[in-house]
């Protein structure tokens, strides 16, 4: 029985180091903001002073952590049209969305 693969398909299916690196970074983003979520919704949830606290501090590190991750995926995966819409793009931090 003959059998009819494409090798050239299967040379596609190899990831480039930038592409790992790329994919990395968005499930971190991924994973960062479910962590978000869950803090957000630990805050929400307590009403003791010292775990108010707690909370307070976790959402500041995981914000802190996004604003990471945002500036090396900024760096890694720039805009294909950076020159022409830099006047377009706000300049709002991607967090502040995230806290309103």
């Amino acid at each position: 029985m003959k059998m009819y693969f494409s090798r050239s398909s299967r040379a596609n299916h190899t990831l480039s180091e930038k592409e790992i690196e790329r994919n990395a970074l968005l499930s971190d983003l991924e994973k960062t903001k479910q962590a978000l979520e869950n803090a957000y919704a630990g805050f929400d949830s307590v009403i003791e002073p010292d775990l108010i606290d707690c909370y307070i501090y976790e959402v500041n590190s995981v914000l802190k952590r996004y604003k990471f991750l945002m500036e090396q995926a900024a760096a890694l995966i720039p805009l294909p049209e950076e020159n022409t819409r830099s006047s377009q793009l706000s300049q709002e931090s991607p967090v502040t969305s995230l806290i309103s």
